[in-house]
């Protein structure tokens, strides 16, 4: 279905407005599937805290807080290592350098990746998929507090292969890896909402990189 919506785009020269039907699919279809099934939504943790709820709120942005502050210590200088020196080594020619540039319209990107993107993808597999193949595969492997099995690799494996059906980029396979994370989170959570906020930040966080080292113009 997301597939036929990029094509109606593409081909009939749609307005972008359409591609918002792609973020309510992601969501509407999981909750859907529980319809259909005469399961609970609920039960799968197909849904964000009230807005009141404080505690589950802290929780989420809490466990958010140090996912990033174990990821991107390492993940920026490997990155700038990387384009300033190695890509140079690698394929020749010049590498990066740190120019500065900050992402126009910052806030509106912050927002699109997270209700656009995160979220609902969130709500799509690690949401319903994870859950659906965890009823399927027991959760063997405990992982730095989480219960995770073979469900979390079928879901990314999924999670990776969407990405390529919407529209096709080579490095599409290396969505399972951050994508794995993501499961994590969710079975460490036990809810969505915290590897939503981690999966925005992960992308937020690379295109500013790459706007700041003039690999991007945004």
């Amino acid at each position: 279905m997301i597939r036929v919506i990029v094509e109606l785009k593409q081909s009939l020269g749609i307005h972008d407005i359409i591609m918002g039907l792609v973020p309510l699919i992601f969501i509407y279809a999981p909750v859907w599937l529980c319809n259909h099934r005469d399961v609970d939504s609920y039960s799968y943790r197909l849904f964000v805290p009230a807005f009141l709820d404080f505690g589950e709120w802290k929780k989420a942005f809490s466990l958010a807080f140090w996912m990033n502050i174990a990821t991107w210590s390492w993940f920026v200088p490997l990155y700038h290592l990387y384009y300033t020196e190695l890509s140079a080594i690698i394929f020749g020619g010049k590498g990066f350098d740190f120019i500065g540039n900050m992402p126009k319209e910052l806030a509106l990107t912050i927002l699109f990746q997270i209700f656009y993107v995160a979220l609902p993808e969130e709500f799509f597999y690690r949401g319903y998929f994870q859950t659906r193949f965890n009823e399927a595969y027991p959760r063997k492997w405990k992982v730095f507090g989480a219960q995770i099995g073979m469900g979390a690799i079928y879901t990314n494996l999924l999670f990776a292969f969407g990405h390529s059906l919407v529209a096709f980029q080579w490095w599409h396979f290396a969505t399972f890896f951050p994508g794995m994370i993501f499961s994590w989170a969710r079975e460490r959570s036990n809810g969505i909402l915290a590897g939503a906020l981690f999966h925005a930040a992960c992308n937020v966080g690379i295109i500013l990189l790459d706007t700041l080292y003039g690999i991007r113009s945004i």
